[in-house]
């Protein structure tokens, strides 16, 4: 068990020990040689998983957080989570080693780079373990949190600040409704664990809060894997360095979303709503991103609206292969369990040819210093290797053999073919579009492969167009990618190995109720003469002529007008947005304290005071009230004439002691009232703030011996005494409307419980521990930021200085 915590938090120990690496060694070994041990042990230690996961084993590791509670925190290790956990470490290990020759030791912050990373590495491997819903939730906004970061890297640019805002937004929004559909699971099956979930699914399903929770789920899902309209976040996001768009955005962030639809499939698969959800968008996106792709002259914008369209192609298998739960095991079903294995599959894929391609795109910006396809082309004569790994890549994002992405995009195929026959939903009518969408999106992904290909690579040189000498890149940013390269051609020959121990077992996770190892799931590229192939070579034949025919009609296409966009009408949402609560925010900020002060009372009485009148819940109980003695009535005359010596008072030291004298009268009510915890604390509180408040009058610059005189205002009456009035009438309300027992004689038993003589500090320290620890970590916060400010300050006084 502590094993498996170990490697999972190892990115986030590792990731506080970067800082000390990079001061001290980085001048000698770049960092990232260190920081490539993480991924790789994490990896190795995910390797001895296979054995056992794929004979049908899983593994549960529980850490009992706070035992009296029943909190705990658990991780499961199946098929897909096994499945997720190589890529992100596997895709991980060849990233950062890529990065090493990428990125400068000498003009980039690589401290903060492999922080951000190792963080999000990290985040993304709880994610993918967790078994609870809550840590899942956690790691899921920690991923939001940590590509904030990364994108936003180069921030002295203007466009990675705005990419990284917009990726936050939409992704945390997404987050948010994901939060609220897992509360609704919650209430629905009373657990927090995923697993007890699926077992409970059909109470979940008979449910109310079933579509609800469905739909809040799968806007999050849908939000991180950037499906149509949400998808404008992720070729913003490009701005980040090519390392994190190898890793964030083609291998692991936006296979989040995949994730969360994968795991939730036990539960809400067999529903109508969730098919045509699921599938609707995904293919919907895969026509989209292809369609967006063919626009772009940019190279990373371009692998940008690729993957959109292949996690469209990936979440419609996924919606199509739901279908098995509907039909459960026998034919019906053993049909789309393989759209869900085809799934699967394209997503390990994608991993191996879109990581290949972005590293690539990265080599030619390093060389050349030009990303637009306007100005490359011919690159294949000076940088054969850079050629031959975007063949491969290229190729098989295409779909053709022999490489892997011929495979599954077969397999797509034949699954868009079976739903349009499925007979159910409504599907003998609508079901032909899916075909339909997916041959033309197909198409047009054959298209932007080879302009990704053939423009960068092929046709004439010309070396004035580019910012740099060109040569070939050096080996150690190119054994990344060859690696990547070398995977997508060896799963084409051998793709059974890959199935049977890493598919097979992941496939068992998200349809737990399919007896899956009965079925004959192998994959294989021929088939016969069959309709995949026909669409297939259709597919060749007239994307080859579009291909060919481009300068006729591509021209047009990138001619779409801008203002029709969903980014315009996102951007242009947001300004106005900004611009709308800036004029209502300038109507009351007026810069005067009193105008808040206002704000703030009257809404507190119209809050309280109202909702008590609305709901009749003035009720007054003064049957068990001691009785007032003496000394009580007397305090209070001293409160009140001490309150008012602070109004009244024309000199500010007689209004200061005065207040301090309000203070000490409040501490003798405690020691009345036998609280001398309470009294010493309030005397020592009253003690120093009063010595503040002389201190702060002794330094106060040309300071008048007496205070103004305020003009009398009614409105500052009205709202004082109906501020009091409304504290009095809550408070004696609150006295009338005891409904349960007091909790005072378990505070009284301090002692036995905590182990505390203090009865106060143990409320705060034992009994409201969290709330105190947070009310510290907010306070540590807060004096941080200042201590950054205040430092910035000073440099940059030094600075000018030094000019």
């Amino acid at each position: 068990m502590i094993t498996l915590y170990l490697f999972i938090f190892l990115p986030f120990i590792f990731a506080c020990i970067v800082p000390l690496l990079y001061k001290y060694l980085n001048r000698q070994v770049h960092t990232g040689w260190f920081v490539l041990v993480v991924p790789l042990s994490i990896l190795i230690y995910l390797l001895t998983f296979i054995p056992a996961v794929a004979s049908g084993e899983t593994f549960e590791y529980t850490f009992s957080w706070i035992p009296s509670l029943g909190i705990h925190i658990t991780s499961y290790v199946d098929g897909l989570g096994l499945l997720f956990g190589l890529l992100i470490s596997g895709v991980g290990a060849l990233v950062i080693l890529y990065s090493i020759f990428y990125m400068s030791k000498v003009r980039e912050a690589l401290h903060n780079f492999y922080i951000y990373l190792l963080m999000f590495m990290g985040a993304m491997l709880g994610l993918v373990f967790s078994d609870h819903l809550l840590a899942f939730y956690g790691f899921w906004e920690l991923t939001s949190v940590s590509s904030f970061l990364l994108i936003s890297y180069w921030y002295e640019r203007k466009s990675s600040r705005q990419g990284a805002m917009k990726s936050m937004l939409i992704t945390v929004f997404g987050g948010f409704g994901m939060l609220a559909g897992f509360i609704m699971l919650i209430m629905m099956a009373d657990t927090y664990s995923i697993r007890e979930l699926i077992a409970n699914m059909d109470v979940i399903q008979g449910h109310s809060l079933f579509i609800p929770a469905m739909l809040c789920i799968l806007l999050g899902a849908f939000t991180k894997s950037a499906q149509f309209p949400f998808s404008i976040w992720l070729p913003d996001a490009m701005e980040a360095p090519t390392p994190v768009s190898s890793y964030l955005h083609s291998a692991t962030m936006v296979k989040a979303g995949i994730y969360l639809v994968a795991r939730m499939t036990p539960i809400f698969g067999g529903s109508p709503v969730w098919f045509w959800i699921v599938s609707g968008v995904g293919i919907i996106t895969l026509l989209y991103g292809s369609l967006t792709a063919l626009r772009q002259t940019d190279l990373k914008p371009l692998l940008a609206y690729s993957t959109i369209s292949q996690l469209g192609l990936i979440m419609s298998l996924l919606g199509i292969g739901s279908l098995a739960v509907y039909f459960g095991p026998g034919e019906s079903g053993t049909v789309f369990t393989v759209a869900t294995f085809a799934a699967l599959f394209h997503l390990f894929n994608h991993s191996t040819f879109k990581g290949s391609l972005f590293m690539v795109v990265g080599i030619i910006d390093h060389e050349t210093g030009r990303r637009d396809i306007r100005y490359l082309g011919g690159l294949m004569h000076v940088m054969p290797i850079t050629f031959t790994i975007a063949l491969v890549g290229g190729l098989s994002m295409a779909g053709l053999p022999p490489f892997n992405g011929f495979l599954s995009k077969e397999m797509f195929f034949a699954a868009v073919l079976d739903v349009s026959k499925a007979g159910i939903f409504g599907l003998n009518s609508i079901g032909a579009l899916f075909p339909v969408i997916a041959w033309v999106a197909s198409i047009f992904t054959f298209v932007y492969c080879m302009i990704f290909v053939l423009k960068t690579f092929g046709g004439k040189y010309h070396p004035e167009r580019l910012n740099r000498k060109v040569h070939e890149a050096p080996i150690g940013m190119l054994i990344a990618p060859m690696v990547l390269g070398l995977l997508v051609v060896l799963v084409f020959f051998f793709p059974n190995v890959l199935g049977k121990y890493i598919l097979a077992p992941a496939l068992t996770a998200v349809l737990p109720m399919m007896t899956v190892s009965s079925y004959d799931l192998k994959i294989s590229a021929w088939h016969g003469i069959n309709y995949e192939l026909l669409m297939t070579l259709g597919v060749i034949l007239l994307g080859g002529l579009l291909y060919m025919a481009k300068k006729r009609w591509l021209p047009t296409a990138r001619k779409f007008p801008q203002g029709w966009t969903l980014n315009h009408f996102f951007n242009e949402g947001l300004l106005s947005a900004e611009r709308w609560s800036a004029s209502l925010t300038n109507r009351y900020m007026t810069g005067s304290l009193r105008h808040y002060l206002l704000y703030i009372f009257v809404f507190f009485v119209l809050l309280l005071l109202g909702s008590l009148l609305w709901f009749h819940g003035i009720r007054f109980d003064f049957s068990d009230n001691a009785m007032i003695n003496i000394f009580d009535a007397g305090l209070v005359i001293c409160m009140v004439i001490s309150a008012l010596t602070v109004l009244l008072a024309a000199n500010r030291i007689v209004a200061i002691v005065a207040l301090g004298a309000l203070g000490y009268m409040v501490s003798m009510f405690f020691v009345i009232f036998r609280a001398p915890d309470l009294a010493l604390t309030q005397m020592v509180v009253e003690t120093v703030t009063t010595v503040l408040f002389l201190l702060c009058f002794y330094h106060l610059p040309k300071l008048k011996r007496t205070i103004e005189r305020i003009s009398f205002k009614w409105t500052n009456l009205v709202v004082s005494i109906a501020v009091g009035l409304t504290v009095t009438v809550l408070g004696l309300s609150a006295n009338g409307h005891k409904l349960f027992e007091p909790i005072t004689s378990f505070f009284e038993n301090s002692y036995k419980l905590a182990g505390a003589k203090n009865i106060v500090n143990a409320i705060l320290v034992d009994f409201r521990g969290f709330d105190t620890m947070l009310e510290i970590s907010v306070l540590t916060i807060a004096g941080l930021g200042v201590y950054v400010l205040i430092r910035q300050r000073s440099k940059r006084g030094k600075e000018h200085e030094a000019e």
